[in-house]
């Protein structure tokens, strides 16, 4: 039997507009940010194949001390520009190591109709496993992807301030 699951969060990033944010959570620019800005706590990112599009495989390599396999390999399976919404599935790796069938990321870049220099990013985590390896669910967070959100908002908000 398997157990199919879905968590999905809004984290709301105040002084950046949605275009701006889409530019870098579109293609490589994340991987870039998340290794300049947070290899301690979320690890470094390199492109393995392609340039950003759909197709494109980039390698997570965890911090040492995380739980579990020290890396993970994922496809950029989807990128929306109009609706500003990217999927990753976990091809290798990871929760892939760990016996998921599935483990894929969606994330959304908002418009924020209350403030158009603020963004929400809603993060989902979709996932599937044998009901055999419940004991796993536990590692399943949306954590890192908010921590991700913050971190490069804060970064892009200090930017602005500097080049202003």
């Amino acid at each position: 039997m398997k157990i199919q699951g879905k968590i999905t969060e809004e984290t709301v990033v105040v002084g950046v507009g949605a275009e701006e944010m889409w530019k870098v959570y579109s293609g490589l620019e994340l991987g870039r940010l998340v290794s300049e800005l947070l290899p301690h706590d979320i690890g470094t990112v390199q492109p393995i194949q392609g340039h950003g599009g759909v197709g494109t495989i980039v390698k997570l390599t965890f911090p040492p001390g995380t739980p579990g396999v020290g890396y993970l390999k994922e496809i950029f399976t989807k990128i929306d520009d109009e609706k500003r919404v990217k999927e990753t599935e976990t091809i290798e790796g990871g929760f892939k190591a760990m016996g998921f069938d599935l483990y894929r990321i969606r994330l959304e870049i908002l418009e924020n109709s209350a403030d158009d220099q603020s963004t929400i990013i809603r993060s989902t985590i979709e996932y599937e496993l044998d009901e055999n390896l419940a004991n796993f669910l536990p590692f399943v967070t949306i954590k890192p992807l908010q921590t991700m959100a913050e971190t490069i908002g804060k970064y892009l908000c200090e930017k602005k301030k500097t080049t202003a």
